[in-house]
């Protein structure tokens, strides 16, 4: 069993990892725990908080070697999960984001407290000009077919994996 690593500010492993990254200082509610070929974040969600992880994302993405578009397209899902968590249970909402690459692509996963509510697509169409919601979960079934959802230690996750080559394996 391996021992598990201790949490560090975000921007401790900024300034380290990804020095594409912009530094930002400390953040109350936002601690990184590296892991194999990626991430975990522990946030308290805020607008401060998603652009620091979807930076961080970006930058690991890119030095693990997968390519512009599979960052692009998890940078997206990372967003609409967080989005819905924060919908669905307000603003500094605690969640854990993980971000890592595998054999079969790029692994998004984001934990929320409140394992018995569950995301529910609708059925707003991806192209409707009137709409001003709802697209999201269809969004992620785009990008990352297959995603879904379990009970875990914090509450539920919501798993995705973005296909994706990496220049790691």
């Amino acid at each position: 069993m391996h021992p598990t690593p201790p949490l560090i500010p975000h921007s401790a492993l900024l300034s380290t990892t990804a020095p594409a990254s912009p530094r930002t200082p400390a953040t109350p509610g936002f601690y990184l725990r590296t892991r194999p070929h990626g991430f975990a974040a522990h946030v308290c969600a805020s607008p401060q908080n998603l652009f620091a992880v979807r930076q961080l994302a970006r930058a690991e993405l890119l030095a693990q070697g997968v390519e512009d578009d599979a960052v692009d397209s998890a940078q997206l899902v990372l967003s609409e999960l967080v989005g819905n968590s924060v919908r669905a249970y307000g603003d500094y909402v605690p969640l854990v984001v993980e971000v890592y690459v595998t054999a079969y692509g790029v692994t998004v996963n984001v934990h929320d407290p409140d394992p018995g509510a569950l995301p529910r697509r609708r059925a707003t169409p991806l192209d409707s000009a009137e709409a001003e919601a709802g697209r999201g979960l269809g969004l992620v079934d785009l990008l990352a077919p297959g995603w879904h959802v379990r009970r875990s230690a914090i509450g539920k996750q919501v798993r995705c994996r973005v296909p994706a080559e990496s220049g790691w394996n």
